[in-house]
């Protein structure tokens, strides 16, 4: 047990250890709770150390939750921009990155809660330190390489604006994850059984890739 700002195995790796089992416990904690109904004493207990320890590590049960929410940003936003796609022919590239927008929410079971929690504290918060918006420009620059090579290939039409079809793309493929009540409804199949997950991965990346493509009527906006 820690006590006191000291860590059972001593040292900057007792303590990057107890931190990840902090935010781990955490990270669980929010997702299914919210920030609201999340109990620093549940963490704390699932994480086998004292509530005065996440206290001297986070500050508040706020700054825990918005250290979650920045090493969640940080593991999602790292992926996509180190995914190995410039091999790929730029169809076959952009719906790996699409893929991979929908399979970290699939194979993560407390992501979508998670995010919904965050947009809500985001919403009504600044927070100092902010990983997701720091790592965008390099996102939004893998995906402008894409487009590129697309234009240059005659799959994409050329001047697509990546920041906006970024944005478009995300809300395509994560919403099945962040509004389930609504995607279920309208779609009409499960969000959570096997079937609905497939169609609606193959259906995002078709649409997202069809808007994008040479010969599709949409207004391009810069």
């Amino acid at each position: 047990m820690a006590v006191k700002g000291k860590t059972a195995d001593g040292g900057e790796q007792g303590k990057r250890n107890t931190m990840n089992r902090l935010l781990a416990a955490a990270r669980i904690e929010f997702a299914s709770k919210g920030l609201a109904g999340a109990r620093v004493e549940e963490i704390a207990r699932e994480a086998g150390v004292t509530k005065q320890l996440v206290y001297h590590y986070y500050g508040s049960k706020e700054g825990l939750f918005v250290a979650v929410l920045d090493e969640s940003s940080d593991n999602i936003m790292s992926e996509l921009v180190n995914l190995s796609v410039e091999q790929l022919p730029p169809p076959q590239a952009m719906r790996a990155l699409l893929n991979h927008f929908f399979d970290q929410y699939r194979f993560d079971p407390f992501l979508g809660s998670l995010a919904l929690e965050g947009i809500r504290y985001h919403d009504a918060h600044q927070t100092p330190r902010n990983r997701f918006l720091e790592l965008a420009p390099a996102l939004i620059g893998k995906l402008e390489a894409i487009l590129l090579r697309g234009a240059a290939s005659g799959d994409f039409r050329a001047g697509i604006n990546p920041r906006l079809l970024l944005a478009s793309a995300s809300l395509v493929t994560t919403g099945w994850f962040t509004n389930s009540y609504s995607m279920s409804a309208l779609a009409g199949v499960d969000t959570d059984s096997e079937e609905g997950m497939a169609t609606w991965r193959e259906y995002s990346a078709d649409f997202v890739l069809a808007s994008i493509s040479l010969g599709a009527g949409i207004v391009n906006a810069s």
